[in-house]
């Protein structure tokens, strides 16, 4: 049972990662949507969005939400079927959730990059900092 919490916990950081930003901790019982969602507010205001970046950052946002709807269903594949799955089917799933990751952040990464590039110096710096060491790490640099 333990194993199967854990690789649940992988499993969201997967998609934290997609987000690219930590956010503070929110209860179990919140959806991923609603963490992504989460996220998709306290990096609009961490980075300081401009109306003239506003376009840009509604397509970070849409790919955000986009990426978490292609892992979700996976993530709660693997949970519903996680006390019959045999080893094989357990590396099949890791490997759909890492596939989906994958294309997830090579998407996001050429959205995002149109907004970096629109960006202020400050604005850069803070990005740089949030997703080189997270919502945690950056509250030190800021």
């Amino acid at each position: 049972m333990e194993r199967n919490g854990h690789h649940f916990m992988l499993a969201a950081a997967l998609v934290a990662t997609i987000a690219l930003a930590s956010g503070p901790v929110i209860a179990a019982k919140v959806s991923i949507a609603q963490r992504v969602e989460a996220r998709i507010t306290q990096m609009h205001a961490k980075l300081k969005i401009t109306a003239a970046q506003e376009d840009q950052w509604a397509k970070v946002a849409q790919m955000m939400r986009d990426n978490e709807k292609a892992i979700e269903p996976l993530i709660n594949a693997r949970i519903d079927n996680a006390k019959t799955m045999t080893a094989v089917d357990d590396l099949k799933s890791w490997g759909e959730i890492t596939d989906a990751h994958a294309d997830g952040i090579k998407k996001f990464t050429q959205v995002f990059a149109t907004l970096y590039d629109s960006m202020s110096d400050a604005q850069k710096k803070q990005a740089d900092t949030l997703f080189r060491h997270g919502d945690k790490r950056a509250k030190k640099h800021t």
